[in-house]
């Protein structure tokens, strides 16, 4: 007897299939570099290090923010904490920050699509 254990997925969501390399597989298409998977998309992100994840940098995920539950960052491949100021200033507009390394970020990120929670995952790419 065989069990199938594939989570079931909402119609649309954003699998995160793998990482590394330089880059992700995402629902089935592979992206080089950085990326931000919203809840029905996942664009590139020119952010390559933890220095360059700013207010600015951020924009894309603004739009749909308010609808989120959590924004993971995965800043890549080993823990650092996170800049004060980008902490304060995600705080100051209402956004819940989970910071973690890409690897944790999006695992997590998986589990919560599975949930049905809506998150979204900035994930800076490792090799």
């Amino acid at each position: 007897m065989s069990l199938d254990i594939t989570p079931a997925v909402p119609t649309g969501g954003q699998l995160i299939q793998r990482y590394g390399e330089g880059g992700f597989r995402v629902s089935g298409e592979n992206y080089s570099g950085s990326v931000i998977v919203l809840e029905d998309s996942t664009i590139p992100w020119s952010v390559t290090s933890i220095d360059q994840i700013t207010i600015k940098s951020l924009t894309p995920v603004f739009d749909v923010a308010s609808q989120a539950d959590i924004l993971l960052i995965g800043c890549g491949a080993k823990f650092t904490p996170p800049p004060q100021k980008l902490r304060a200033d995600l705080k100051e507009k209402g956004i819940a920050l989970e910071w973690m390394d890409t690897g944790a970020a999006c695992r997590t990120y998986n589990v919560l699509l599975v949930e049905a929670r809506l998150a979204i995952a900035a994930l800076i790419a490792i090799n």
